[in-house]
């Protein structure tokens, strides 16, 4: 009896606490979005500008028009780009090059925006290994994908990771540091819950040296997309390197490809 009262108690207190809150998800002014990227490879390179919308709009981003974008490297070189299609400007002469500084500049609606990016040296990707997991409710066989480099001596070193499966773009987000095995031979495979690797696909491994912030950058968006050890963390705007109440991330990076059939 005494458990009982105990419980119609905690019951009473429970229902006394509860609060009807109303979240307003359209109240919030939308936001620029900037999303630009320059590589090792042959350019032309492109920055993309557009707005945020409502939470229960569609999920068609307003393209920002008419602002003025340059991108210049730490030799002195500055290029203004050309607005190719509504909220997409592109490069003509700029090459990216390892080692390199590059400063995005965007000017829309009487503000500025910057951002500054180094872009790494690139680390050797000498290959792909495939391997069965032991694990998993699939009646077939799957497999992971190792990413083969050595990791340089010197600390700081930040990756990114894409795959493909005979054509098909694996979603989630891959990224690792150095920070538990500096200097030596990578051993870590590219884990995708939502991304079955089987016998016979072609896979396509895409790597990338990035520097710190666009790790920081894209490792917040993969815990908020729930790729965490914790299922997820509560979803936040992720830190970003460019200046001012704006979206999104501006990335210096070297990019190198690999693949294999599974066997």
């Amino acid at each position: 009896m005494r458990n009982v009262a105990l419980f119609f108690i905690f019951m009473v207190l429970f229902s006394a606490c509860e609060q009807e809150i109303e979240i307003d998800l359209n109240s919030a002014d939308p936001q620029i979005v900037i999303e630009g990227e320059i590589t090792n490879q042959k350019g032309p390179y492109t920055v993309r500008i557009s707005k945020t919308v409502n939470f229960s709009a569609s999920n068609q981003y307003p393209p920002v028009t008419a602002a003025v974008v340059t991108l210049s490297d730490d030799l002195g070189f500055s290029e203004k780009l050309a607005e190719t299609a509504p909220g997409v400007y592109t490069t003509a002469n700029l090459q990216g090059q390892e080692g390199r500084t590059y400063t995005l500049k965007v000017e829309s609606a009487g503000k500025t925006y910057t951002a500054i990016c180094k872009m790494p040296n690139r680390v050797e990707f000498k290959g792909i290994k495939a391997e069965e997991i032991a694990f998993g409710f699939s009646t077939d066989t799957l497999y992971s994908a190792t990413p083969l480099f050595d990791d340089p001596i010197a600390s700081g070193n930040n990756y990114r990771f894409i795959q493909y499966r005979n054509g098909e773009r694996d979603k989630s987000i891959t990224v690792f540091n150095d920070n538990v095995n500096n200097g030596k031979a990578n051993e870590r495979p590219i884990l995708s819950q939502e991304f079955e690797i089987k016998r016979g696909d072609t896979l396509v491994i895409e790597m990338r040296c990035i520097d710190k912030p666009i790790y920081d950058y894209f490792f917040t968006l993969s815990q908020s997309a729930g790729q965490g050890p914790g299922g997820g963390t509560t979803p936040a705007n992720p830190p970003n390197n460019i200046t001012g109440n704006v979206l999104g991330y501006f990335s210096a990076h070297t990019i190198q490809r690999q693949t294999i059939v599974v066997r």
